[in-house]
């Protein structure tokens, strides 16, 4: 069995190339005897910076690791079973700099390794050991990963996914439908009521599912899924229930925006995180799969909802929705669940326990890492964008002359295409291009979309339909990338914590977002829609840009896969 041996960076070396032969230079722990001219380098010179490096012992004698970037290993402890011949050859000179915290890791069962970087990595070239042959650095290569057990496949990963995708209908299906419940109840239960008034109802919804999120994070990598699971469930039933017998403002923000929302944000973190501990480097097509469900019940609730509203009137329409994503809920609870877990230590005291929740929920420090600042940021304006978009999107095809029933159906073909959009995206993503660049290419060509072809030809039906479908699968991957984009930065046992983080930062931004929109909106006139149409383009170009600082943080200017 391979085992794990730490070592430590010492210093950066020009470009030297080749190998000693001299076995004595090699031996000795703490020798410090290095000519700066020498064109290898051993395992045993002078540490000068503190760096953490994992290093993979058993290999054989006389083998050499290529690492990109010029650096000195010296090793903290004996190398068992480790032959000192052991050295280093250099795959690019001193300007690709070596950042803190790098990690050697093993590729399978043989004696091949790879470079993993877990803090900052210039897109330098990586020498594969085991076919030799060069190749950039990839989004795969910089995971801050050593966890070599997830399987990253398989029947069971798959079922999984499978679940998510079922738990997902419903919870994201409810977000992609908001239309269809908006623009009933502004003509029926709120007619009387001002659009900035009902648009607090759907704003706080989204706010608190956003926030909700921190309540699961935390427990989701610590103890698993099945509490928040359960509890989220109860609530999202209740609350949808309850929301049917709704009939002014305070009740359904009551009901709807609180209690259906405090469980679709305790659903989301059990849902999308357990895709995240079965796959590493496959997770951005996982996630994506899994939240297909959301497009898939963007599609079928809106018209459903229409033809119960006609048939059986709201108050059963919603009854019978609930039933619907109940079904789809309990199904996902037999299939959605994380890789086992080791038990966690118990807590000394009940006052450690609160600490620790309450800590874990929300770490403050993940800010103070520009990738993720930006990556937080970034996720929120742009989920923001697109829920203001479809959430309005009926209410303004009805406004140029389109029936109720055209409406609804495009806001159904408006998911449908999301399906695809979700799914090619996340394929090229994990396959060719890495996660960061096609949120940047994706976010910035819905915004593009929504001002070339929304703003000056929106009130033209055809070309309207052709709006729907090109901004439908562009925009498809904003909800669907968020979580690989997070995972990619973050270790799996710290996923749960770090997106529910994210999710928070959703929640901030989301709170006036929805109503300034209302407020844009105003008395829906031609001027008002394309304020609100040029307001949701601005946040997409803003998130498309926070993105791509995300990526400059880590890569620079690199053209790699990242």
């Amino acid at each position: 069995m391979v085992g794990w041996q730490n070592y430590r960076i010492s210093s950066f070396l020009g470009n030297k190339k080749g190998h000693s032969n001299n076995s004595n230079e090699n031996s000795g722990r703490g020798s410090n005897s290095h000519d700066d001219n020498a064109p290898h380098t051993t395992v045993n010179d002078a540490i000068q910076d503190d760096m953490e490096l994992d290093y993979l012992e058993g290999m054989g004698s006389n083998s050499s690791y290529n690492i990109a970037g010029a650096v000195n290993l010296d090793a903290v402890g004996d190398s068992s079973g480790t032959d000192n011949h052991n050295g280093l050859s250099m795959a690019s000179d001193a300007s690709n700099k070596l950042h803190p915290k790098h990690f050697l890791t093993h590729h399978d069962s043989t004696n091949n390794m790879k470079l993993v970087n877990g803090s900052m990595f210039e897109g330098t070239k990586i020498l594969d050991i085991e076919s030799n042959s060069e190749s950039d650095a990839t989004d795969e290569a910089w995971i801050i990963e050593k966890n070599n057990d997830i399987p990253d496949g398989g029947f069971d990963a798959w079922l999984v996914v499978f679940g998510s995708f079922l738990g997902l209908v419903p919870v994201y299906g409810l977000f992609n439908s908001l239309g269809a419940l908006e623009s009933y109840i502004n003509k029926n239960q709120l007619v009387n009521e001002e659009l900035s008034t009902t648009s607090w109802i759907f704003s706080i919804f989204l706010a608190v599912s956003c926030f909700s999120t921190i309540l699961t994070g935390g427990y989701f990598d610590r103890n698993g899924s099945v509490v928040p699971y359960i509890s989220g469930t109860i609530l999202f039933l209740s609350g949808l229930i309850a929301t049917a017998n709704c009939t002014k403002v305070w009740h359904f923000v009551l009901a709807f925006s609180l209690t259906t929302a405090l469980g679709s944000g305790m659903l989301i973190t059990p849902l999308v995180g357990c895709v995240a501990t079965w796959f590493l480097k496959k997770r951005g097509i996982a996630s994506c799969l899994a939240t297909i469900g959301g497009s898939v019940g963007g599609v079928i609730f809106p018209i459903m909802l229409r033809k119960l509203y006609v048939e059986v009137g709201f108050i059963w329409a919603i009854r019978i929705f609930a039933l619907v994503c109940g079904a789809c809920l309990t199904a996902s609870a037999f299939l959605a669940k994380e890789r086992g877990k080791e038990d966690a230590e118990p807590f000394n005291s009940r006052k450690e326990m609160i600490s620790w929740y309450l800590t874990s929920s929300l770490n403050w420090r993940y800010f103070l890492e520009p990738k993720f600042l930006f990556t937080a940021l970034a996720s929120a304006l742009a989920e923001s964008s697109l829920t203001a978009s479809s959430t309005y999107l009926t209410s303004y095809s009805i406004f140029k002359g389109n029936s109720e029933n055209t409406a609804y159906t495009m806001s159904a073909v408006l998911n449908a295409v999301g399906i695809l959009g979700r799914y090619i995206p996340g394929y090229l993503a994990d396959k060719y291009v890495g996660r960061f660049n096609i949120a940047v290419i994706t976010i910035t060509a819905s915004a593009l979309v929504n001002l070339i072809i929304w703003l000056p030809f929106g009130g033209h039906s055809n070309a309207l339909w052709a709006y729907i479908i090109i901004y439908g699968f562009f925009s498809g991957s904003v909800l669907s990338l968020a979580p690989p984009c997070v995972g990619q930065i973050s270790l799996t046992n710290d996923f749960g914590k770090r997106f529910s983080t994210v999710f928070f930062t959703e929640g901030l931004v989301t709170i006036p977002i929805i109503p300034i929109c209302g407020a844009i909106i105003g008395q829906a006139t031609d001027k008002s829609y394309n304020n609100f149409i040029i307001f949701t383009s601005m946040l997409m170009l803003a998130a498309a840009a926070l993105y791509f600082m995300a990526r400059y943080s880590v890569v620079g200017f690199k053209f790699i896969k990242f």
